[in-house]
């Protein structure tokens, strides 16, 4: 008798239960967003080039990551001058763009973006001390985007 529950013990588990893979899809953020046993959940989703236009368009605003896409800050750490220019996509968002002391909310330098005539701005902080520095941009949507930017 005992023979037979013994067999029972190792042929249940091979028996009973099936082996299916089970397949996990997650969002951006790592959220769960789908658990199963069909494959097309286990290949990634591919953003299509529509959708990424339609984020870039939607009333003339960008997302955060799709901005800072478009715009180019060099050479960081900084030691003498800090270079930042962007692309016609943000030219069209960019109000004005400060730099601000970490430490402060005193204004080290503000520059109004006025359209077609630049995309550049270099900024000497030669002067500056060594620290952590606060890059903002104010869009014309009424959003600001900051990155910090060290000065060494």
């Amino acid at each position: 008798m005992k023979a037979i529950y013994f067999l029972l013990v190792l042929i249940c588990p091979i028996l009973c239960f099936s082996q299916t893979e089970i397949y996990f899809k997650y969002d951006e953020a790592g959220n769960q967003r789908y658990r199963g046993n069909d494959i097309n959940g286990k290949q990634a989703e591919e953003t299509p080039p529509e959708a990424e236009v339609a984020l870039m368009t939607q009333n003339d605003t960008l997302s955060d990551e799709l901005f800072w896409n478009e715009i180019r800050i060099y050479p960081v750490p900084v030691k003498d001058i800090l270079t930042i220019d962007w692309t016609d996509k943000a030219d069209a968002l960019i109000d004005n763009v400060s730099l601000y002391q970490h430490n402060s909310l005193s204004s080290l330098i503000q520059q109004k973006n006025y359209p077609n005539i630049n995309r550049q701005v270099q900024i000497d902080m030669s002067s500056y001390y060594m620290g952590v520095y606060i890059l903002s941009f104010q869009l014309k949507d009424g959003r600001t985007i900051s990155r910090n930017i060290t000065k060494q």
